[in-house]
């Protein structure tokens, strides 16, 4: 096909204009509602897996923008933008959206190294210990109460009985089962009562905590099951990210003049 010179005009007027047109979603009342704003909503829903990108998405979207934009001039129109709680609650999401801004741009320029997360991992496996104990325990009011089971199990009472009579209401109905566990899930004071038991084995004296006292076994011991580093290291860089975000908030409140 061969172009008339009209024809051509024509063409190059159409090409060159049509990024402007494509610029804008749609004009409503005079104002332009710009296609990018369609773009990110497009990219954030199909992000979240909700739909996948097609017409009929673009098109619901679109009108969806048209109607917000519609209501927004409406409500301008009738004064709610100068409302003392809509700007109140306009300064609190605009706080949130330049927080958010900075935050994302502090994670990008402060990526967790793979070196952070191998010392984390390392530390962890190192307080997890070599041995998990599947540990039962009664809780008691007082000691004296404590140490009269103590005497009912060496009498040959059965701890699951004797559990039902538990304080620890979420484990009295299984027998006081505490599940497996490595010591450093548990307070100090008692995981030092039970580390040295042996299968089967009832500690002698009762351990108190603030919660009051506590008649502990061991039911049985196994060796530690920690799952390969790659297998939690999303867990750990996220933690580690935290930790960093939680650093820097601290050290800009240093910075600033409260009174």
């Amino acid at each position: 096909m061969t172009f008339k010179p009209a024809s051509l005009l024509l063409a190059l007027v159409a090409i060159v204009a049509a990024p402007a047109f494509a610029q804008n979603l749609a004009v409503v009342n005079g104002k332009a509602i710009p296609s990018s704003r369609a773009e990110a909503v497009v990219k954030q829903v199909v992000a979240q897996g909700q739909q996948p990108d097609s017409p009929q998405l673009r098109d619901a979207i679109k009108k969806d923008l048209i109607m917000r934009e519609v209501m927004m001039q409406e409500a301008v129109k009738q004064g709610y933008e100068k409302n003392d709680t809509v700007k109140s609650q306009m300064e609190q999401a605009r706080q949130t959206i330049i927080i958010n801004a900075m935050v994302r741009d502090y994670v990008t320029k402060n990526p967790v190294k793979d070196a952070e997360v191998k010392a984390e991992y390392d530390k962890y496996k190192a307080q997890a210990g070599d041995k998990e104990y599947h540990v039962r325990h009664i809780l008691m009011g007082t000691q004296a109460e404590a140490e009269a089971v103590i005497v009912k199990l060496k009498a040959g009472a059965k701890f699951e009985d004797l559990a039902k009579q538990s304080k620890d209401t979420g484990t009295a109905a299984t027998g006081g089962d505490l599940d497996w566990a490595t010591p450093s899930s548990f307070p100090k004071v008692f995981s030092d009562a039970f580390v040295n038991l042996q299968k089967g084995q009832v500690a002698d004296k009762p351990v108190q905590t603030p919660n009051g006292f506590h008649v502990v076994k061991v039911d049985d011991t196994r060796p530690t099951k920690i799952p390969p580093m790659e297998e939690v290291k999303g867990q750990i860089e996220e933690a580690i990210q935290q930790k960093k975000l939680q650093a820097y908030q601290e050290a800009i409140l240093a910075k600033a003049k409260v009174q």
